[in-house]
Formats: C-alpha cells, sequence, structure tokens
C-alpha cells in the first residue's frame, strides 16, 4: 500500500530507538499540540556529546525510520557542523545537539507552554 500514514506514535518510538542506538541523552518529548500556531505537533530533543556523537544520532534515527516504517525526513539541516542537526518528519521535528549549543538554545524554555515528558533510558 503506497503512501500509508505513518502513526506519530510509531514514529516516535522509532526515532527514540534510534537515539538510544547510539547512546544520545536527555531524550525529551514536547507535545506541542495544545499550543496555537505550531509548525508540527512534537518536538524529540536530545543531545550527543560531540559532532561525530551528534551526526552519528542523526544517521541512526533516520536508519531506523527508514527501515521500520520506510518513511525519510521532508527536511534535514545542520549535518555539516553537527552541532545542531534538525531532522523535519512533518508531525514530529527531532532536534539533535551538542550539550553547550542545547544549553545555549534552551529550546525547551522557549517552548515552555509545551508538555514535556522526559524519556527515560534503560
Amino acid at each position: 500500500m503506497a503512501n500509508k500514514q505513518v502513526n506519530t506514535d510509531d514514529l516516535i518510538a522509532v526515532i527514540v530507538q534510534g537515539i538510544e542506538n547510539v547512546k544520545g541523552e536527555d531524550i525529551q518529548l514536547l507535545d506541542l499540540r495544545e499550543i496555537e500556531n505550531t509548525v508540527c505537533d512534537y518536538f524529540i530533543i536530545c543531545s550527543g556529546n560531540s559532532n561525530t556523537q551528534v551526526s552519528a544520532i542523526s544517521g541512526a534515527v533516520q536508519k531506523f525510520v527508514s527501515k521500520e516504517i520506510k518513511d525519510k525526513p521532508w527536511h534535514v539541516e545542520g549535518e555539516v557542523n553537527a552541532e545542531w542537526v534538525l531532522m523535519d518528519y512533518v508531525n514530529v521535528v527531532v532536534h539533535v545537539f551538542q550539550k553547550h549549543i542545547r544549553e545555549f538554545y534552551d529550546i525547551e524554555s522557549l517552548w515552555g507552554d509545551a508538555k514535556i515528558t522526559e524519556i527515560k533510558q534503560a
């Protein structure tokens, strides 16, 4: 069946799996559905310790989503510097930061009205 609508919960689960696979840290899910004029329904934010790890997280997420759900991001930014990689899966936007960059931009505070869920890692 072509162009099957991807279940957002499945997409989130697979993205988190990809992040955890390469030891991405401090994973948070921001639910933006109650906020007006947002570009998507969810943000997933996580951290890596270096540009190498940020690249690995970004690659793992794309690989897992491609393999499990046969979907790819609509748009990806920041892969060259790998300080902050953004992957846009339309309903879900993934932000992979180096720690100091994440602290600097503090997206969680900017979206203070969002419901934030901390993803507990095994």
